[in-house]
């Protein structure tokens, strides 16, 4: 490598060590960059900037965003934590469950890992406290819990993926169904042994009344999701149209149904809307400057033809990527790990021949994980500020959910099919 791009990669893990923001990281390291190269000028940097957020598949970002605070602040949060009580009723780890279920629910309205922790957070860690939970396994359940709105479309991550990658977003929406549904059965099953270990349960006792009670409270909730991904799956719309459509359904239910969301209400929304999406778009447009070195110092070839020298099974290529990105999900943030990685790592997929829209489901549930992980994780880092107990006390409580939704990782890695089966199918 030259030494400029030595520079390069000095200065922004320099300026990530000294917990700059990961767009400044980018964008500063880039400018240092293309000042001491000839590579080009420095009006590249205005130029790839402006290029990288100049996308209409973009705008679903904000879109489905939006629809989730919607959704959250028009009362359909509520009916579906009441419809995840009626279901589980009183067994071991019951309100573990319900938080699981509700967080898998409220994931596929939402797309963002940190709403779904705190939408479902603010009400389940405070019943679950008073039921005798530990709030520092609370706050772990949901920290991973709630990362599955990374996984489960429609998830604003593959949205990026997707546009990073020029990848069909409604082919990964598809293949993330089964891996998100996977990741949410083995959290239960580690919450239903530790519940039944510590003699915690759930809420009221199971009743067929208050069940279809519940799914008649929560059915325009439910119905959100199957509009979103039917329609795209069905090419009624692209994702960025269905996140209109997704706004226009939430503002319809929540605010003619409903009556909760009021016009000052939808003004705010709208405002924390875009602070969101500016904090997004900010680390994508910074990212495609630094992208765009990487590709002019021919860095995805190096990495190709490294792996390539290590092995020629796909598989073991595989087992080797997810093992960078767990090790980088622990210090970076997903949106920047994708942005700077993806594009190279397609480079190796044409290699060993690898399906992109699998690759881009691995890689989701692979940085769900490191939402999770400290000393970054952000997701439990919400989590614990929803539950108001430091991160160190989740951490003994974190390892067996981390190692369950890895398992599940490993296993889709090794057996494609679960991933690729239901996307040929839909």
């Amino acid at each position: 490598m030259s030494a400029s791009l030595w520079l390069l990669l000095g200065a922004f893990a320099a300026l990530v060590a000294f917990d700059t923001p990961i767009a400044v990281a980018l964008g500063l390291s880039s400018v240092i960059y293309l000042l001491v190269s000839d590579l080009a000028p420095l009006i590249v940097v205005a130029q790839r900037v402006v290029a990288g957020v100049d996308s209409f598949t973009l705008l679903a970002i904000p879109l489905f965003l939006l629809a989730g605070l919607l959704l959250m602040h028009g009362d359909l949060t509520p009916r579906i934590v009441r419809l995840c009580s009626a279901l589980v009723g009183r067994a071991s780890g019951g309100l573990a469950i319900v938080m699981v279920i509700a967080c898998m629910l409220f994931g596929a309205l939402s797309g963002s890992g940190v709403a779904d922790v705190v939408a479902i957070g603010t009400m389940m860690l405070p019943a679950m406290k008073e039921r005798g939970y530990d709030q520092g396994f609370s706050c772990a359940l949901l920290g991973c819990a709630g990362s599955l709105g990374t996984v489960i479309p429609p998830s604003i991550v593959l949205i990026v993926y997707g546009t990073a990658t020029n990848t069909s977003i409604g082919a990964l929406f598809v293949a993330s169904l089964v891996p998100g549904v996977l990741c949410g059965l083995a959290l239960i099953v580690v919450a239903w042994f530790v519940s039944r270990r510590q003699g915690w349960s759930g809420g009221e006792a199971f009743s067929w009344r208050e069940l279809f009670a519940a799914l008649r409270g929560a059915w325009l909730a439910l119905l959100a999701p199957v509009i979103i991904i039917g329609g795209i799956r069905g090419g009624v719309f692209t994702a960025t149209e269905a996140a209109g459509i997704g706004v226009l359904y939430a503002l319809i239910v929540g605010g003619l149904v409903y009556r909760k969301l009021t016009p000052a209400l939808i003004w705010r929304l709208a405002q924390e809307t875009a602070e969101s999406s500016a904090a997004i778009l900010f680390v994508i447009a910074c990212a495609s400057i630094f992208g765009w070195i990487l590709a002019a110092e021919q860095v995805p070839q190096m990495i190709v033809a490294g792996i390539a020298s290590l092995t020629s099974s796909a598989t073991i290529a595989l087992l080797l990527i997810m093992a960078v990105l767990l090790a980088l999900g622990t210090f970076m943030e997903t949106i920047a790990i994708i942005l700077i990685l993806a594009p190279v790592f397609v480079q190796i997929l044409r290699q060993y021949q690898i399906d992109p829209v699998f690759f881009g489901v691995l890689m989701t549930v692979n940085l769900a994980i490191g939402a999770n992980t400290p000393p970054l994780g952000i997701d439990l880092m919400a989590a614990c500020r929803v539950g108001g107990v430091p991160m160190s006390a989740s951490f003994r409580h974190l390892w067996p959910f981390l190692a369950a939704m890895t398992a599940v990782l490993l296993a889709m890695t090794l057996f494609p099919g679960l991933v690729t089966a239901p996307a040929r199918l839909f």
